[in-house]
């Protein structure tokens, strides 16, 4: 009963949209059918209720209990359906002073406006079905992308690409669901109005789409949260020196003692148009030390789930072809770089050591580097970079999930297509038919919002900011 009061739409609602803090301007919105009166009570100036649509006015924002002036604001109009929330809404770019910001907030709060919750002017887009709710979905990828590749994704999102080819799916099984229940309305003539062949075919098709859009993702979320990239290798090889020189941090200890690195530690930067999730790992060797080996599992266990794995070999050392291939064990070639460090100190031992790990390694990207002096980091980065684009999609002409909630939408909606052709082979009645087809349309539903319960609603928009 609380969340349906919180989220009334005859409410007006206000809040700060911009990021919390001082800055030249901050904007504060107000949205609900009675957004106009409200403003009008606290502006001096042209009169809100009276502007154009989509048109800026500058004025003052005063207490009306005091009368007292508190700000020079510009306020933007936008009347209901055309705009965001589908209601009328004002945007009021203030001063960026945190006081003046809590001050006309406060001030519209005891004029009838009310704070709004996480996502409720978002919502209300999306009750207004100006977004459906991948779409609304999407605005929150938009606000928290961090790199090109994450923005691209969203965007596609928000401009409806990733809708589109959802409801192109749900369209076709929906055609062939009211064909089947038209042979339900006939079942005593014994009439077949959907193709079981083509029914079969379409299923299986769909299955296939399906299950590569929820496969793709892992790819999704990497490119959202950041692609892992795991460093490994003995201890003393320069994996620390080499993820402080990426970083142009000193992100790690560096030292000379063998196993000083315990644990993973792990930062990001861009490269391209990706974000990169580096993690240093703890050496890899044979130890007593129970803590180290700990640090050791989990090296190992990073390597495991990363898109790519970086490894590194001390050319002063005894190079042992077994022992490497043991650390990359269960690990593909094609997602390896081995770098040969010390180039600068141990330029022939560099060189001849990456002629024989090549021969041993040859589906491995080799390259000889030192991390200490930031030797051909930029052949690194280029290679990782490759590396990244031969795993990720075609972002540009191929739909990626990077939502969770969509990817386990698609996998029930998979699973059920793959139902139907199973009724089908089995012979089963149309109606059984049927139900696994409405199943999966279901699932398909819940992702765009035509079908989604209201409390999977609520947990959707609560992870937004309250701005938005």
């Amino acid at each position: 009963m609380q969340t349906s009061l919180i989220y009334n739409s005859e409410d007006t609602i206000c809040a700060i949209s911009t990021p919390a803090g001082t800055g030249g301007i901050a904007v504060i919105r107000l949205s609900g059918r009675d957004a106009f009166a409200i403003t009008d009570k606290v502006w001096k100036g042209k009169s809100i209720a009276a502007a154009t649509t989509h048109t800026a006015h500058l004025g003052l924002i005063n207490d009306p209990d005091t009368d007292e002036v508190i700000d020079q604001a510009v306020a933007t109009v936008f009347r209901g359906p055309h705009s965001f929330t589908g209601d009328d809404t004002v945007e009021l770019s203030i001063h960026g002073s945190r006081w003046i910001q809590r001050r006309v907030l406060a001030i519209l709060q005891s004029q009838g406006a009310r704070l709004a919750l996480p996502g409720e002017f978002t919502r209300r887009a999306y009750t207004a079905g100006h977004l459906d709710l991948a779409e609304a979905e999407a605005v929150a990828d938009v606000i928290a992308a961090s790199s090109q590749a994450a923005h691209r994704l969203a965007m596609s999102q928000l401009r409806g690409e990733y809708s589109k080819h959802i409801a192109g799916l749900r369209a076709e099984l929906v055609d062939l669901t009211a064909l089947l229940e038209l042979e339900l309305d006939f079942s005593e003539e014994d009439l077949e109005f959907a193709s079981r062949t083509r029914l079969n075919e379409l299923s299986s098709s769909i299955h296939i789409q399906l299950s590569r859009l929820a496969d793709s993702y892992k790819a999704g979320a990497n490119i959202k949260d950041g692609i892992p990239v795991a460093i490994i290798g003995p201890t003393n090889a320069g994996k620390s020196s080499l993820l402080n020189a990426l970083l142009d941090d000193e992100r790690a200890i560096v030292s000379d003692i063998h196993g000083t690195t315990r644990d993973i530690v792990e930062d990001t930067i861009e490269i391209g148009p990706y974000l990169i999730r580096f993690r240093d790992t703890a050496g890899l060797r044979t130890t007593t030390d129970t803590i180290e080996n700990i640090g050791i599992e989990r090296s190992q266990a990073a390597a495991r789930s990363a898109s790519v794995v970086i490894y590194m070999v001390d050319p002063l050392a005894a190079t042992d072809v077994a022992n490497i291939s043991n650390s990359l064990d269960g690990i593909a070639q094609s997602d390896v770089i081995i770098a040969v460090n010390k180039a600068d100190i141990a330029p022939a031992e560099a060189t001849e050591t990456a002629k024989t790990l090549a021969d041993a390694f040859p589906s491995a990207t080799l390259l000889t580097i030192s991390a200490k002096e930031r030797t051909a980091l930029a052949y690194l980065r280029e290679a990782i970079l490759c590396h990244i684009e031969t795993q990720v999609p075609d972002s540009e002409n191929d739909v990626i999930v990077t939502n969770a909630r969509h990817a386990e939408a698609l996998r029930n909606a998979a699973d059920a297509a793959s139902a139907v052709s199973q009724a089908i082979d089995a012979g089963l009645p149309a109606d059984l038919i049927a139900q696994d087809l409405r199943a999966t349309i279901h699932y398909l539903s819940s992702i765009t919002g035509e079908i989604t319960p209201t409390e999977v609603l609520s947990t959707i928009f609560s992870r937004f900011c309250i701005g938005k």
